[in-house]
């Protein structure tokens, strides 16, 4: 039986140039954000997911309203969270926007769940960071029981308690597709097993290889908890160009900028182009590069997790919106048909090769060696 496939793109809105080399507004990304998924769902990707920051170099800080102007200009692309920072926000709320959306896009809404890499919301909303870990726990805890849509009667620690509590609206037909988007902790991946809810891992550096421990953990840790099996999601950054070369000289100043930034107030010191061109070789998690050798990677990595989606962050700095459109559209056109090709054929090879390893197995029974 053929497995199914999911190919998304993720954004932050990251604040891109023009045509003059000067930073746009925010205005004017979130419009073109709303361009770039308008396309995305001309050309029949399968989801669209717009990530929450509260920092200059993000023009998103409220997905869902973006998300709900996108819902109006498109027909079937899902569209989604990536992520929502759960911890510093309400989880009635969170529901209720999503439930929102799902009703006006007519079904496409999902919400990623996570803590997200940054922690400018905490101050922002008058959470504590010594709360991190806590809140994100008890929230979480709430959001699932919220999904079967039932009277909640649910108290914790920092937060007020419901009684019998009915959240409106509700989704029309059945649970809104919930995701817990996780950065690589075993923890984080349990913790999403525990409640039975699909994982989205963000591999944004070194070998995709190296996650499928995790991949693995998470079925193990679903089936000792009773759950059906889930799916797994990949999100990983990437641009696409008509050569290898091409992409890495267009990508390269731009990546530059937005990692440089961030590793300064981290404490890492400048990002040179060896690594650059590293994180984009076959055994990195940039993917960048002509059609082929994105799709080919793509397709690896996808093996080796066991995963059956993959979002591209195609968004990369201020890389300008132009270019991102262009990626936009080899990446559906070209790379995804290829992948989709690649994976049949690596699942044909395997349906093959089972009957033959369950012919060579010993047959069970007490005078087996």
């Amino acid at each position: 039986m053929p497995r199914h496939y999911e190919f998304g793109l993720d954004t932050f809105g990251d604040v891109t140039v023009g045509p003059d080399g000067a930073l746009l507004t925010h205005a004017q990304v979130l419009r073109n954000v709303v361009e770039e998924a308008v396309l995305a769902d001309r050309l029949g990707l399968d989801f669209f997911g717009i990530g929450e920051h509260h920092r200059h170099e993000f023009a998103v800080s409220a997905p869902d309203v973006v998300l709900g102007t996108i819902a109006g200009r498109t027909e079937r692309i899902h569209l989604g969270s990536a992520v929502t920072v759960l911890s510093s926000d309400d989880p009635v709320r969170v529901f209720q926007r999503f439930a929102t959306l799902d009703g006006l896009s007519n079904g496409r809404a999902e919400v990623i769940l996570g803590r997200g890499s940054f922690t400018e919301s905490f101050p922002l909303f008058g959470f504590a960071l010594s709360q991190y870990q806590d809140l994100f726990e008890e929230k979480l805890n709430l959001f699932a029981a919220l999904l079967p849509q039932e009277p909640v009667t649910w108290s914790g620690e920092l937060r007020s308690p419901l009684t019998d509590q009915r959240i409106y609206p509700p989704v029309e037909h059945g649970q809104l597709r919930t995701w817990i988007g996780v950065g690589g902790s075993p923890e984080s991946v349990v913790r999403a097993a525990h409640y039975g809810l699909p994982l989205v891992l963000a591999i944004i550096g070194g070998s995709p290889v190296r996650f499928a421990p995790l991949a693995d953990l998470y079925r193990r840790a679903l089936a000792q908890f009773g759950h059906e099996p889930q799916p797994v999601a990949v999100h990983s950054p990437g641009f696409i160009a008509d050569t290898d070369d091409e992409a890495l000289d267009l990508l390269w100043p731009h990546y530059q900028v937005i990692i440089d930034k961030i590793g300064k107030e981290r404490g890492w010191g400048p990002i040179t182009r060896e690594h650059f061109e590293g994180e984009a070789s076959a055994n990195g998690a940039l993917y960048a590069g002509s059609p082929e050798t994105v799709a080919q990677k793509i397709a690896k990595a996808m093996q080796a997790i066991g995963a059956t989606r993959f979002d591209l962050k195609y968004s990369n700095g201020t890389l300008p919106h132009e270019l991102l459109m262009g990626s936009i559209e080899r990446y559906a056109t070209q790379v995804v048909p290829r992948v989709r090709e690649l994976l049949a054929e690596a699942d044909a090879e395997s349906e093959q090769a089972e009957p033959a390893a369950d012919a060579a197995a010993p047959a069970s029974g007490g005078d087996a060696a």
